[in-house]
């Protein structure tokens, strides 16, 4: 295996520290995906806090921050991937190169648009 077709390392792509752009399918789509996982954890990891802060004298209430914490996780692993792909296919389909700052944009953007459609309550409407 090559040095170019290998993945960055979690703590390279975090600490940007990637210099040169993203030009293969692949490091793009890991990149958007990772930024969106890890905005997502940290996003949730504040919500569970708040949730456990506030309820943990209920009965029932006190096990409601393990589900955001569950979802925090479980939402970013299956829809970031597929978002996350159509962005980086559009990048490779237009023959784009993707700064891998860009890649934090998209990535926590993903996590501030499902943020809005949570608290707007949009997909109720539906």
């Amino acid at each position: 295996m090559s040095k170019s077709s290998e993945l960055d390392s979690v703590s390279t792509v975090l600490w940007l520290q990637q210099a040169d752009a993203l030009n293969t399918f692949t490091k793009m789509w890991y990149h958007v995906f990772l930024w969106a996982f890890f905005s997502s954890i940290f996003v949730h990891t504040i919500a569970g806090l708040i949730a456990f802060l506030t309820l943990r004298k209920h009965k029932f209430g006190k096990f409601f921050p393990i589900a955001i914490l569950v979802m925090g996780v479980v939402t970013p692993a299956i829809t970031g991937v597929v978002s996350s792909a159509a962005i980086a296919f559009v990048y490779r389909a237009s023959s784009l190169p993707m700064n891998p700052l860009y890649a934090l944009f998209w990535g926590c953007g993903q996590t501030i648009l499902t943020g809005c459609m949570g608290f707007t309550r949009i997909l109720a409407t539906l």
